[in-house]
C-alpha cells in the first residue's frame, strides 16, 4: 500500500462511491483503494433482493478490522432497491422485512469490530395507499424488523437504519422531511439505530432550493428532523434540477447544482464530517476517482 492512497483514505471529508461486492470483502476494499476513497456503499444482496454469493458471513468480523486498521469512515451500505415496506401487498412487505433483519445480521459483525457502519434504505412507495398510509406501514416494518432482531438476543449492537431522502418520484414516501419526521416518530427502536441519508439530487429535486437558499434549507432540516438525525450523505448532482421530481443523478459539477453548491456543502461545518457517497454515472474507470478528488479539492481548510 503506498503512501499516496493513505493519504487520501485518512482525507477529511469521508468520500467514496457505490462498489461492486464481486470477489467478497477484501475485493471491496481494493476497489476503494483503486478510487483513493475513504468509505464506500455496496449492496449486501443482489439489487433484486436473492442472498449474496460473495459476502461470507464469517469473513464480516475480518472485514471490520482491516477497515478500522485502515482508518475508513463510516460505510453505508444500500438495501436492495426491491425492499418496499409500504407496499400494499402483505407478503411483498414480508420479504423486505425479513430480508432487511437478515441484512442487518451481516453487517452486524462489522459493527462489532469496531468499524463504524449503517444500512440506507429508500423508505418505500405506498403505491396508492397514501402518504400517510405507507409511512405508517413503513414504521410498522422497520419496528418489526427490530423487534426480530431483539429477539435474536438484543439490538444493542444492531447497525443503525438510514431513511433516505426521496425525490418524490411515483408515490415514493420520504419525498419531505416531515414525510420522514412522522416514520420516525412512529418508530419504537432506540434513537441512535435510525437517522437520515441526505440525498443532495433528491431533496433537490423534490423542491427544497439548495443553490440558493441552502441555509434555508438547513434551517428547515434542523427545525423537522434534526441536523443531528443526518448520519450520510448522497453526493449527487441533478439532472433535472429543482422541484422536478424526476430522480435522475447527474456527474459532480455536470449538473444543476453545479460546483457551486459542492463548494458549500464540503466546507460546511455542520455536513462536511459525514461520510459522502458517490452515486454518479462511471463514464470512465476513472470518473469515482477524479470526482472524489475534485470535492476534496473543494476543501477551503
Amino acid at each position: 500500500m503506498n503512501s499516496g492512497h493513505e493519504a487520501g483514505r485518512t482525507a477529511s471529508p469521508f468520500i467514496g462511491s457505490h462498489l461492486s461486492t464481486s470477489g467478497g470483502w477484501d475485493a471491496l476494499i481494493e476497489r476503494s483503494h483503486a478510487e483513493e476513497g475513504s468509505t464506500f456503499a455496496f449492496f449486501p444482496r443482489s439489487p433484486y433482493g436473492k442472498r449474496s454469493k460473495s459476502l461470507d458471513p464469517a469473513g464480516a468480523f475480518a472485514f471490520g478490522e482491516r477497515l478500522l486498521a485502515e482508518r475508513y469512515g463510516p460505510i453505508v451500505v444500500h438495501a436492495p432497491y426491491v425492499y418496499n415496506l409500504a407496499g400494499k401487498d402483505a407478503a411483498k412487505r414480508g420479504f423486505a422485512i425479513e430480508a432487511l433483519a437478515d441484512d442487518l445480521r451481516l453487517l452486524a459483525p462489522i459493527r462489532a469490530a469496531g468499524q463504524p457502519i449503517c444500512l440506507n434504505i429508500h423508505p418505500g412507495s405506498h403505491v396508492g395507499q397514501g402518504s400517510e398510509k405507507g409511512c405508517h406501514l413503513i414504521a410498522d416494518g422497520l419496528n418489526q424488523v427490530f423487534d426480530m432482531l431483539a429477539a435474536d438476543g438484543g439490538v444493542d449492537g444492531t447497525v443503525p437504519v438510514l431513511l433516505e431522502t426521496m425525490a418524490g418520484k411515483g408515490t415514493e414516501c420520504g419525498r419531505s422531511f416531515e414525510e420522514l419526521r412522522e416514520i420516525i416518530d412512529r418508530f419504537h427502536g432506540n434513537d441512535d439505530a435510525i437517522g437520515v441519508t441526505f440525498d443532495t439530487c433528491h431533496v433537490f429535486d423534490a423542491g427544497y432550493d439548495l443553490l440558493d437558499d441552502f441555509d434555508g434549507v438547513m434551517r428547515e432540516l434542523n427545525d423537522t428532523l434534526g441536523l443531528d438525525m443526518v448520519k450520510a450523505i448522497h453526493a449527487n448532482d441533478s439532472m433535472f434540477g429543482l422541484g422536478s421530481h424526476k430522480d435522475r443523478h447527474a456527474n459532480i459539477g455536470k449538473g444543476l447544482l453545479g460546483i457551486r453548491f459542492f463548494t458549500r456543502l464540503v466546507n460546511d461545518v455542520r455536513l462536511s464530517s459525514l461520510p459522502m457517497i458517490l452515486e454518479t454515472k462511471e463514464l470512465t474507470p476513472d470518473t469515482h476517482r477524479e470526482e472524489i478528488a475534485l470535492l476534496r479539492g473543494l476543501r477551503e481548510d
